[in-house]
C-alpha cells in the first residue's frame, strides 16, 4: 500500500509540475499575443501615417504640375480661342462632305469657282 501512496504522491507532484509548466507557457503565449498585437497596432498607424504622408505629397505633386502647365502654356488670347472654335465648327461641317468622299461616294469636295479664269491667268 505505501507502494502505492508513493507512486501516487509522485503523480500528484508530477501532475503540479506539468500544470505549473502549462500555466507558464499560458502565459508566455498571452504576453507574445500582446506584444503582436502591439506591434500590428503599430505597423497600422505607420501605414495610415505613410498614407496620409502620399497623398499630402501627391496633392503637392499635382498643384505644381498644374502650376507649371499655366506657366508653359498660357490660356490663349480670346481671339485665338475664337478663332480656333470656328476652325473646329468649320472641320466639323465638312467632315461628311471628306469622309464620303474618301469612302469613294462622292466628288471632291471642294468646288472651285471661276475654273477657267484661274487657268487663264496661268
Amino acid at each position: 500500500m505505501t507502494s502505492l501512496f508513493a507512486q501516487e504522491i509522485r503523480l500528484s507532484k508530477s501532475h503540479e509540475e506539468i500544470v505549473a509548466q502549462r500555466l507558464k507557457l499560458l502565459q508566455q503565449m498571452k504576453s507574445k499575443l500582446v506584444d503582436q498585437n502591439k506591434e500590428k497596432a503599430s505597423q497600422i498607424q505607420a501605414a495610415e501615417t505613410a498614407f496620409k504622408r502620399n497623398l499630402s505629397l501627391l496633392k503637392d505633386m499635382e498643384a505644381t504640375e498644374k502650376s507649371l502647365q499655366t506657366r508653359t502654356h498660357p490660356r490663349p488670347l480670346p481671339e485665338v480661342a475664337s478663332l480656333e472654335t470656328l476652325y473646329w465648327a468649320s472641320v466639323e461641317e465638312y467632315i461628311p462632305k471628306w469622309e464620303q468622299f474618301l469612302l469613294g461616294r462622292a466628288p471632291y469636295p471642294i468646288v472651285i469657282e471661276n475654273q477657267n479664269e484661274a487657268e487663264n491667268t496661268i
